[in-house]
């Protein structure tokens, strides 16, 4: 069996080791703390003292005044900033002014009418993964949903209003858009591919 050599692990000893600066609020050590939401530096005497400090450097943010806008809401400048889910334009006013814009384009009507509610039209979105899908622009209200393009037509077995187009190996079909219907719709009669 081989022996392990305490030299390799020497160069990095300090890695190993607890923060070396005290606790600003009480003078007391300082260590680090693993939980579910991720690592953190926190000072010994927890729940005494509540202190607590990233590991990581919170400056690498994105934030740049954009001269010459202005927030809809109140009137203060606008600024480009990032966040969780990617850049956005923010009210500079955060957050006495909660105003907030995506960057990306605005959703794509698709003019079809949402079968839940009868009031929202159905607008291609895409997730913060990337992810195209179809929804009410009537959110939060309506939570209608699709995973493929909508089409303006009945559902020839059970009448819902709407069905979905889908690309298959033998072309794109026609599918209920309804979950508990779902079935493929038979070719209309007369058409030649």
């Amino acid at each position: 069996m081989a022996k392990i050599d305490p030299k390799l692990f020497s160069a990095h000893k300090h890695a190993l080791e607890g923060p070396v600066d005290p606790c600003p609020k009480c003078g007391a050590e300082l260590v680090y703390q693993h939980r579910k939401g991720g690592s953190f530096i926190s000072c010994s005497r927890h729940p005494g003292c509540d202190y607590t400090r990233s590991l990581h450097d919170d400056n690498a943010r994105i934030e740049k005044l954009l001269p010459g806008t202005e927030c809809p809401e109140c009137g203060q400048q606008l600024i480009l900033r990032s966040g969780r889910y990617g850049l956005f334009v923010g009210c500079s006013g955060f957050p006495e002014c909660e105003h907030i814009e995506r960057l990306d384009s605005p959703p794509e009507e698709v003019q079809v009418s949402c079968p839940s509610c009868h009031q929202g039209q159905i607008v291609r979105r895409q997730s913060r993964f990337g992810k195209t899908f179809y929804a009410c622009n009537q959110y939060p209200k309506c939570k209608f949903a699709l995973n493929y393009p909508p089409v303006a037509q009945r559902c020839q077995f059970c009448g819902f209003e709407l069905l979905v187009k889908r690309k298959m190996a033998s072309g794109e079909q026609l599918y209920c858009a309804s979950k508990k219907c779902g079935k493929l719709q038979p070719e209309p009669e007369g058409s030649d591919e």
